[in-house]
């Protein structure tokens, strides 16, 4: 149900109210909790105060600021925090509009008027979810929280690739060294192996050159040669 009633006044001069359920009782009760104010306060007529009077199922909230009373009724259901917050948005609108004529301004001076202002932000603090400043902060602060977790998650995920490329870079690494290492045994293996075939290839064509020799020259000690 929300905010049903709201009221401006100076003391006990009522300067603007709306009732969302005209056939209530809401302002006569106002005006009772007008002059309990008003003589509770009589020696501190510009003390500031926030007090909340509990009536059947309703709750009437009361802001009190340099002499200007912000009135309004609303659900017990309702809690505090918003109405009272409506009550802060009314003060400064209606400081703001009517300034210093607020001082000497006759009993319903700005009703006419005010009224309609009333009636908006009753509707808006009634049922817009953005009236509640405390839970929008905390829808907030949950989509910054999840953004957050969202490039924390992001940043790990990118950590875990760099450190994934870093493992395979070293391993690209060590399969080059062991490449490089099997490739110089490699080497050196068919060097040795070229040079054992020139070995024997050589000491093959000696042996021929020898056989030759003795045969031609009718003995190992090629006499016949060197005749």
């Amino acid at each position: 149900m929300g905010i049903l009633y709201g009221m401006v006044a100076r003391g006990l001069v009522v300067l603007a109210e709306f009732s969302a359920s005209p056939q209530s009782n809401a302002s006569v009760i106002a005006k009772q909790i007008l002059d309990k104010i008003h003589n509770k306060n009589k020696n501190n007529d510009n003390e500031d105060s926030n007090v909340s009077y509990s009536h059947d199922r309703y709750v009437f909230h009361v802001k009190r600021t340099d002499g200007l009373v912000v009135l309004c009724m609303a659900d017990d259901a309702f809690g505090r925090r918003i109405p009272f917050a409506f009550l802060e948005d009314i003060h400064k609108k209606f400081v703001k509009t009517y300034g210093r004529a607020i001082l000497s301004a006759p009993a319903y001076a700005m009703n006419d008027e005010f009224c309609r202002a009333l009636a908006q932000r009753m509707d808006y603090y009634s049922t817009d979810p953005n009236a509640d400043r405390l839970n929008r902060l905390k829808g907030e602060m949950t989509q910054v929280r999840s953004v957050m977790i969202d490039n924390i998650e992001k940043v790990l995920e990118r950590g875990d690739r760099l450190a994934l490329l870093v493992d395979k870079t070293s391993a690209m690494q060590g399969n080059a060294i062991r490449f490089k290492r099997q490739s110089r045994r490699y080497n050196n293996t068919l060097w040795w192996r070229n040079f054992r075939l020139k070995a024997i290839l050589v000491l093959v064509f000696i042996m021929l050159l020898c056989i030759m020799l003795v045969l031609l020259c009718h003995g190992p000690l090629l006499a016949s040669c060197w005749t």
